[in-house]
């Protein structure tokens, strides 16, 4: 949520953006309190991880050296990172990457911002699919990488594919899967387009899912990610539609397909994954409490034992 003070940020930010010659504890002082009358932030770390990014510094040698003097060149890089936050404009935008699973990953706008709802994807695959087997694994709408990554990462052996359709998106994640060193391949594409029938031993996806008109699109973070990232038609589900219309195709005998949706989104999904003739259909909830997570199993193959329908429970660990 961005500052809404009568105030304009230009004069919140005065002291700071008026002197050239301010130690990095003043700064600090200032920011803190710059930033604790804006809603949703957590004042003393943002305005550290701002700082330390404006400098070219660690958090460390912020402790150790409060009284070391700024140039003016870095003072007027932190001042506009926190006229930027200050708009409510996402604080991993702001730095250029985020955390997710073990990992940093790299994100700019061309990209959502990894969720830690989505991490419950992560865990699904992980206690579902053999891991020492080279299981072949679509993530599709793969933005920075960040369920693709976090797989590789854990089994080396699968052979994980991310599909993108937006080109920048894709550059960002190809950029993580260099810069962590894991053999995933990236291609530009749309949903199942690209794959051969019954040529994947499973599906991940963490699709658009928000309705045209809601309400939340012109709230916080979500004003700053990609809208085609984020919405799915009329009632959010027309990117789970696609993706469910091919699944079959694509899948192996009873391989896993596993969408993330909504929290309100559960009842309608798993009627989606029945009318496509999935079986062993589940519903996952996060650690919140909400249906977060659906998945099934294409039909003609071996019986996945211990798998409820209409199961809501989390996984476990």
């Amino acid at each position: 949520m961005a500052f809404e003070d009568s105030r304009s940020v230009s004069a919140i930010l005065g002291s700071l953006s008026e002197g050239t010659t301010q130690s990095i504890g003043a700064c600090l002082r200032s920011a803190v309190s710059t930033l604790a009358a804006c809603p949703d932030t957590d004042p003393r770390l943002e305005a550290e991880l701002l700082l330390a990014e404006a400098c070219g510094l660690t958090r460390a040698v912020l402790y150790a050296h409060p009284e070391q003097i700024l140039t003016p060149e870095q003072t007027m890089r932190y001042t506009a990172l926190l006229q930027r936050r200050l708009t409510g404009e996402p604080l991993a935008y702001l730095l250029g990457r985020w955390g997710f699973w073990t990992l940093e990953l790299q994100v700019n706008a061309a990209t959502l911002i990894p969720r830690p709802e989505t991490e419950l994807l992560v865990e699904i695959a992980l206690e579902r699919l053999v891991p020492n087997r080279p299981l072949r694994i679509a993530d599709l709408g793969t933005g920075s990488g960040a369920i693709a990554a976090a797989l590789a990462s854990e089994c080396p052996v699968w052979q994980l594919i991310a599909i993108e359709r937006s080109p920048a998106a894709l550059a960002v994640a190809q950029d993580n899967f260099r810069r962590l060193g894991l053999g995933i391949q990236g291609l530009l594409g749309d949903w199942l387009a690209p794959f051969a029938p019954a040529s994947l031993d499973a599906i991940l996806s963490n699709p658009p899912y928000i309705a045209l008109d809601d309400p939340h699109l012109g709230c916080g973070a979500l004003r700053f990610e990609p809208r085609t990232a984020l919405v799915a038609g009329h009632d959010g589900l027309d990117a789970i539609r696609a993706i469910l219309a091919d699944a079959p195709r694509c899948l192996k005998p009873a391989g896993l397909l596993a969408i993330e949706h909504g929290y309100d989104q559960g009842a309608q999904v798993r009627r989606l994954f029945a009318q496509q003739g999935l079986v062993e259909i589940q519903t996952c909830c996060d650690l919140a409490g909400h249906e977060r997570i659906t998945l099934g199993y294409r039909a003609d193959g071996p019986s996945v034992p211990g798998r409820s329908r209409e199961s809501t429970a989390r996984p476990g660990h």
